[in-house]
């Protein structure tokens, strides 16, 4: 069992995200929550849309503030929102957020979370991807979500598990979780093979 596993190791989840935090809790493991520290997202307009996310998320991790004792495991992790091949992070202010869930509306997108731990020793990554459907949204539908919830710290403008997600989402194909933030599930397999490598 991972628990097992993990004795005599500090897990480091470096994330300002409260729903990080309440996930990698749903998991049973123990942790503490450090700043990983601002940095810009900005990535190489040529990459693949895809690998951006874990490009972004290993960034964090190098510029996390301090260096990792022996037995400190580092987690950083970063979530966006693909729709039309165009990538959705967070919105800037109230107009963007209305255009990102505008732009949203009655169709498939995806949610790509890219996930890096690391020792001072070893690394692994992934990126989780799950499909989510929504609805067509009426305008004051997707203004009433905007002006009462706070979209501004979310990739796409929207919580799946606010007043949104229960209204708009249709359908998810993969981990309902990754699209919350941080896919547990597939972090708690490779949490367990990081530590057998």
């Amino acid at each position: 069992m991972l628990r097992d596993k993990l004795k005599g190791f500090d897990i480091i989840l470096a994330s300002a995200s409260p729903r990080r935090r309440q996930l990698l809790e749903g998991i049973d493991l123990d942790f503490t929550i450090e700043n990983g520290g601002d940095i810009e997202e900005i990535f190489d307009p040529t990459m693949n849309v895809m690998l951006v996310p874990e490009y972004l998320a290993e960034l964090k991790s190098k510029e996390f503030a301090r260096a990792l004792n022996h037995n400190e495991i580092l987690i950083t992790a970063d979530t966006m929102v693909l729709c039309d091949n165009e990538i959705l992070g967070k919105p800037l202010d109230r107009q963007d957020a209305v255009a990102m869930l505008v732009k949203l509306s009655g169709k498939k997108h995806k949610v790509l979370t890219g996930v890096f731990i690391r020792s001072n020793s070893k690394s692994r990554s992934f990126t989780a991807t799950t499909d989510v459907y929504f609805r067509d949204l009426s305008m004051k539908e997707i203004e009433y979500y905007v002006d009462k919830y706070n979209p501004y710290d979310k990739a796409g403008a929207y919580g799946a598990q606010e007043w949104i997600g229960y209204i708009a989402i249709s359908r998810i194909e993969g981990s309902y979780f990754n699209v919350m933030g941080l896919p547990v599930q597939r972090l708690y397999i490779e949490l367990d093979k990081f530590l057998s490598d």
